[in-house]
Parts: structure tokens; sequence; C-alpha cells
């Protein structure tokens, strides 16, 4: 079954890089054996550089499911996700993901992701994205009132 959906996610793969709509990527999110949503790289079709297919098919499961916790579901991919992807994944609350082609494939592509996953290891001050802190009262404020929020919800 595993390799079904596989195959789902490299038909999305070709359809989207056919149609010039993005890279060749391709995913499936899967819940209780029934495919929930599927989608490949829009990159180039929205210019939105975090169009890839793992985010845009966590949107449309989330979207279907009407909640951000899929941690009843599983994920498909084509390759093994990028920095964003991955930290999407963790976020949805994914426990399972399964993919078939390597970083060190994509990048053979051009599709590096191996300056953000160095990047990652770095000290703040060292980082490809100069970071600044700012540190004002003011910036708090939005913090203060959700820590006394009743009704916050977590997520």
């Amino acid at each position: 079954m595993q390799t079904d959906y596989m195959q789902v996610a490299i038909n999305e793969a070709f359809k989207g890089m056919r149609k010039g709509e993005g890279g060749p990527f391709g995913a499936v999110v899967v819940r209780k054996g029934k495919i929930i949503a599927t989608a490949h790289n829009l990159v180039l079709k929205t210019h939105d550089p975090t169009s890839h297919a793992e985010i845009t098919a966590i949107r449309k499961a989330s979207k279907k499911l009407k909640k951000f916790d899929l941690s009843d579901c599983e994920i498909y991919s084509t390759c093994e996700p990028c920095p964003m992807c991955l930290a999407a994944i963790e976020w949805a609350r994914i426990k399972i993901l399964y993919y078939g082609c390597t970083r060190e494939d994509a990048d053979k592509l051009g599709f590096g992701d191996k300056e953000i996953y160095a990047d990652l290891k770095l000290a703040p001050h060292t980082k490809l994205v100069n970071s600044i802190a700012i540190c004002d009262e003011e910036l708090q404020a939005p913090f203060k009132e959700w820590m006394k929020k009743p009704n916050k919800k977590m997520y």
C-alpha cells in the first residue's frame, strides 16, 4: 500500500513539473489508509518560495480535516524534505514520513538545501540571514496578553 501512495506522489511531481508550476516534487497526506490531500511544488506558479509540495499538502489536509493537528496522518514525499518542510511536518504533528530521493539527490539537480542545513548548526551571529533582536517592552505586549487569555488554544 505504501508504494501506491508514493506512486500518487510521483504522479503529482510529474504533473507539477510538466505544467511548469515547480520542481519535481510531490507529496501525499494519508489518514487511516485514505488519501486526504495530494500536492506538488507550486513555487513557479505562485511565486511563493514556501509553496513546496509537503507544505501545500499539509495546508490542503488541514483545511479538509478542519484541524491543525495531523498526528493521525502520515506523509509521503518524493524527496527528503527541506528544513522548512520538515519543520512544517513537525508543526503538523505528523509522526510518519516516507520519502524517496535524498537531499543529496536534490542537491545534484541544483535544489541545494545544503547551505540551509549547515546554517541551522551555526551560531546566530554567523548565519546566512543577519538576525537582529530588538529588545523592547512594547514587543512583549502581545505575549503578555496571550498569557492572560483564558481561552487560548495552544498549537
